[in-house]
């Protein structure tokens, strides 16, 4: 997990979307209503969910017309990505 994380902990728009998902565990969110959540551009913030996604620290639930976002992560995992989000 820590390797998966180094990278993205880097990016302020991964951190923003890691802590969005954080604080908001049991949401579900496209990529027009995180990117407002977290004040960045739409573009942006859908290849960073697309990277998170791929990545397994969120789940991209795929729909026809859109595509809605939520946590990918365990107990465990989400304790350690809150601790280093808090670094």
């Amino acid at each position: 997990m820590k390797n998966k994380l180094k990278g993205f902990l880097r990016s302020e728009i991964h951190r923003k979307i890691l802590l969005f998902f954080v604080e908001n565990q049991g949401s579900v969110d496209t990529p027009r209503g995180v990117s407002a959540w977290v004040n960045e551009n739409i573009e942006k913030v859908r290849v960073a969910l697309e990277e998170l996604a791929k990545e397994d620290l969120l789940k991209a639930h795929r729909t026809s017309s859109t595509v809605g976002y939520s946590s990918g992560l365990s107990k465990k995992d989400l304790a350690e990505v809150t601790s280093a989000l808090k670094q």
